[in-house]
This record gives structure tokens, sequence and C-alpha cells, in this order.
């Protein structure tokens, strides 16, 4: 397969794992706010409220879920935290008492994990 077109693909397979992931957090009560949020850092995937919790959430498709897992670097951290500032600064109507960020992986099979408040996490 040419570039172009596996380039093509890992979006694709991008897309679909993202609406997965926000069916996943419509089932438990959330409700999507935004989809590939562009933000002055980045892009932010998905970010989805509750009556309590504002919800950043960064997708992860990869063969393995140990692999997806460790597909999230230092840089998309940082990035993720910028565009969660801005977003806080930008959008007052959708703050709510907590902000979360988490991290929604799945393998090839479908299967999925989630890892909830990931980079407070990573830090310790």
């Amino acid at each position: 397969m040419r570039r172009p077109q596996r380039g093509q693909a890992a979006w694709l397979r991008g897309a679909a794992a993202e609406e997965r992931a926000g069916t996943l957090l419509q089932a438990e009560g959330f409700t999507l706010l935004a989809a590939r949020l562009r933000t002055p850092a980045g892009e932010l995937d998905l970010v989805a409220a509750d009556d309590l919790t504002l919800l950043v959430v960064e997708v992860k498709q990869r063969a393995t879920l140990a692999a997806a897992a460790t597909a999230l670097t230092p840089r998309q951290s940082a990035r993720i935290l910028a565009g969660t500032a801005w977003l806080l600064a930008t959008r007052p109507d959708w703050t709510r008492p907590n902000t979360r960020i988490d991290l929604i992986l799945f393998d090839q099979a479908g299967d999925a994990r989630r890892i909830r408040d990931v980079l407070r996490q990573m830090d310790s």
C-alpha cells in the first residue's frame, strides 16, 4: 500500500476508534460535546461531560492494548494539557466541578480499555 493510502487507512481507523469511544462514553451517561476539536495547541479527540465532570479523551488504537497504552508520548500529553487549558478558558459553559483527561485504548480485535485520569497516573 502506498504511503497516502496508508495515511488514509490510519485516519479511517482512528475515526472509527473515536466513534466507538464516544459510544462507550454515552453508554456511561456522558454527553459528547465535541469530536476532533481543534485548539491552538492541537486536536482533542473527544470532549464529553456529565453533570459533574468535563472529560477530555485521547483515543489510541494499536495491534494490542499494551502497545496502545504506550502510544501516548510526553509531547502529546503536553498538547492535550494545553488544549484542555484553552478549552476551559474559551468555553466556560462547558466547565464542570471536575475536569479529567482519560485515555481509551482499542486493540485490533476491538477490545477496549479505559485509563481514567491518565496524565495524573503517568506522574505517579
